[in-house]
């Protein structure tokens, strides 16, 4: 072809390049100004409570503290639930998730390796009467059930239930990343004479410590703010846990005391964000199933 032969010209229709490159432009910006507006929307909380606590007039907006002051804390501290309900959301949540994990854990590992007839078919009934058959509508029995026990108003009692309905999921998530990991481990000390009990303990445990992460974290914070079972199941106000004490920071007629809210809110977050610094701090966040020859 010679040199003066004529370029291919753009179909008739068709979009030019400067078009093109018009779209892709307002496609970004808008995707931009969408992440932008769902960040504010889940950012403007976390800034009312970083900047609530210190502001002597608290209001509903998120907005630096107008007068700067620490004394809603000792203000706080006169209740005398306060820093206890904080103490029994953390022995709720720690006692529901060692029960859980371990429950869950060699459950996990025997429904993964174990070939059960109508096994997938149990997993998902678990799951689904876990799931739904829970809440409110499972009220009437559980309690029941608890008071025949003799546990109501105990902390037994509230995490038996607790774990109880999060047992069935924790199974569930468990198996699948049992599922990911190689045997090859496990029959070579199989081979070597090794018991089932020391496979799980020795081999499986340790490598599966990521997905235990996660099923902990998950229960804990699960149970942290859990409010309707410990309000039915315990009487004594010194029982309850922060989820159900923060109520008591509402007047009779329903009016929020902002000050007061504010700072418990910000002592009752802590705990949580310390928990996620320290999984993140030896996990990363990235659970990878299954091990690496």
């Amino acid at each position: 072809m010679g040199p003066d032969a004529a370029m291919p010209e753009t179909a008739p229709g068709a979009p030019s390049a400067a078009a093109i490159t018009a779209r892709r432009l307002v496609g970004r910006l808008a995707f931009y100004t969408f992440v932008v507006v769902v960040g504010a929307f889940f950012a403007l909380p976390m800034l009312w409570l970083a900047f609530a606590p210190f502001d002597a007039h608290p209001t509903l907006a998120a907005h630096p503290p107008t007068e700067f002051t620490l004394g809603n804390f000792p203000d706080l501290l006169k209740n005398p639930y306060a820093l206890p309900s904080l103490l029994n959301s953390l022995v709720l949540s720690l006692a529901t998730m060692a029960l859980v994990v371990a429950t869950a854990a060699p459950a996990a590992y025997a429904l993964s390796r174990v070939r059960i007839p109508g096994r997938d078919v149990l997993l998902y009934v678990l799951l689904l009467f876990s799931s739904v058959v829970s809440g409110t509508a499972a009220m009437v029995p559980i309690f029941l059930l608890v008071f025949e026990l003799g546990l109501i108003n105990t902390q037994a009692g509230v995490v038996l239930v607790l774990a109880g309905g999060l047992i069935p999921a924790g199974i569930f998530m468990l198996k699948d990343f049992v599922d990911s990991m190689p045997t090859s481990y496990e029959e070579s000390a199989r081979v070597f004479g090794a018991s089932p009990f020391q496979i799980l303990r020795d081999i499986v445990l340790p490598h599966a410590r990521p997905g235990l992460a996660v099923i902990g974290v998950w229960v804990f914070v699960n149970v942290w703010s859990n409010f309707l079972i410990p309000f039915i199941l315990t009487r004594d106000p010194g029982k309850m846990p922060a989820a159900v004490v923060i109520y008591n920071f509402y007047s009779e007629g329903g009016q929020a005391n902002l000050r007061l809210i504010s700072s418990f809110g910000l002592l009752y977050s802590i705990p949580v964000v310390v928990l996620y610094l320290v999984v993140n701090r030896r996990y990363g966040f990235r659970f990878y199933g299954g091990l690496k020859g």
